[in-house]
């Protein structure tokens, strides 16, 4: 079975690409017992469990992820806090679903989780930034905001970036992507027409609009998108491409600095055994137009 992929709410799970895509489950549960039971299952079932939480998640909730794995005392639960807003989040799982199918193992998909979130764009549509603390917005943008009609559009991740609707441009990927649109007030229009053409996608879908939305960009007149690598063959090639280390702490193979289930961080090559040094390789950018 494939490594199991958790997001905290089901509005996080977004429609598979196609039947291979296996569908992402809900951690933490409404309560602790239930929790706790639903874990333990996707683990006997699944050897493992890579679960997704917005770094902007409430307390309760990354509380009881932590006492879940902390109770059932596993070391194969994965605990990654992500900090994109919530579509994006939602991005990030549907791509790990894809790639838990592939050969990877579970280390090295935990450990891609910070790799791919670097070339996911993600932003929103705002009628008022008047309440935006997660991205910097200068005191003549939220003057402006209070001007009937007012629209921006925002962009979190990878670089914070924000433009007046008709007078800027929002910089977007320089290779092939897939645009989602989480529809809301004000219409999307201005995203499906503008901003998609502008940043040549290769695709536009819309999904529903997470709740957990309008506190992430402190308002409710919102549109949110996202756009990310969409073809698992691209993921895969992105992924493999990086070099693999073994965790010196709990043993799983891991990629980049830091091994997604232990946290533990990769040691420099003069505090490891000689044997387990390995030439270095660099991550491949992908070039505009790549699918």
């Amino acid at each position: 079975m494939p490594t199991a992929i958790a997001v905290t709410s089901p509005d996080l799970v977004l429609p598979p690409h196609d039947r291979q895509t296996p569908p992402a489950v809900v951690q933490p549960l409404d309560s602790l017992e239930s929790s706790l039971t639903g874990m333990h299952a996707l683990i006997e079932q699944h050897g493992y469990v890579i679960s997704l939480y917005p770094a902007s998640a409430e307390d309760a909730v990354t509380r009881r992820l932590h006492t879940v794995r902390s109770v059932l005392e596993s070391d194969r639960i994965a605990l990654l806090g992500i900090d994109l807003p919530p579509l994006g989040v939602a991005l990030l799982a549907q791509q790990l679903r894809q790639l838990s199918v592939c050969d990877f193992s579970p280390g090295v998909l935990a450990s891609s989780a910070r790799l791919l979130a670097h070339y996911i764009y993600a932003g929103a549509l705002l009628g008022s930034v008047a309440k935006l603390d997660r991205v910097p917005v200068t005191l003549k943008s939220h003057a402006k905001s209070w001007v009937p009609g007012a629209q921006f559009a925002v962009l979190s991740h990878p670089r914070p970036q924000l433009a007046r609707i008709g007078q800027d441009e929002l910089p977007g990927p320089e290779f092939g992507t897939r645009l989602l649109v989480a529809a809301g007030q004000p219409p999307s229009d201005w995203v499906t027409a503008t901003l998609a053409p502008a940043w040549r996608v290769q695709g536009v879908a819309t999904v529903p609009l997470p709740q957990e939305s309008a506190r992430w960009w402190g308002t409710t007149k919102l549109a949110e998108f996202a756009a990310g690598l969409y073809d698992v063959s691209v993921l895969y090639q992105l992924v493999s491409s990086v070099r693999r280390e073994e965790c010196h702490w709990c043993g799983l193979e891991l990629i980049g600095d830091r091994c997604g289930f232990c946290a533990a961080p990769l040691l420099p090559p003069s505090e490891l055994p000689a044997a387990t040094v390995r030439a270095a390789s660099s991550v491949r950018a992908l070039p505009r137009g790549a699918t």
